[in-house]
């Protein structure tokens, strides 16, 4: 079965940085691809970022050039280097991964989620 636990979330001020981690189980990081998608306060969750088992990787258009998102096969853990933090990034952030290796930004293609991780940015 497979677990995904995010973590690093928390309040900051505009212009901080963060850097969010999540931890999967039951996952073979050689054929998967791990994402992080966010919902803000419209309620649509929104692709993020994505990577897959060769370190591809895909950005939504909003983040890109601040945000980073890289992996440690070794701990099986993804992570989402935030930069120059926004109040609009304010959202809870999820994990997500596929047991295919395909790198979308479709949710629909990502089977596997975990509880998600609070980000605050003030003005």
């Amino acid at each position: 079965q497979v677990h995904l636990v995010e973590s690093g979330g928390g309040l900051v001020q505009a212009g901080d940085s963060l850097r969010l981690s999540c931890a999967a189980s039951g996952l073979t990081p050689s054929s998967s691809s791990m994402a992080w998608f966010r919902q803000g306060s419209d309620n649509e969750r929104e692709f993020v970022a994505a990577i897959n088992w060769r370190d591809m990787t895909d950005y939504g258009g909003s983040v890109l050039g601040r945000f980073t998102i890289s992996r440690d096969i070794a701990k099986n853990t993804v992570y989402l280097r935030m930069n120059s933090l926004k109040p609009e990034d304010t959202a809870n952030y999820y994990c997500a991964a596929n047991a295919l290796g395909v790198l979308s930004r479709s949710r629909s293609e990502y089977f596997y989620w975990g509880q998600g991780t609070q980000v605050t940015v003030s003005s």
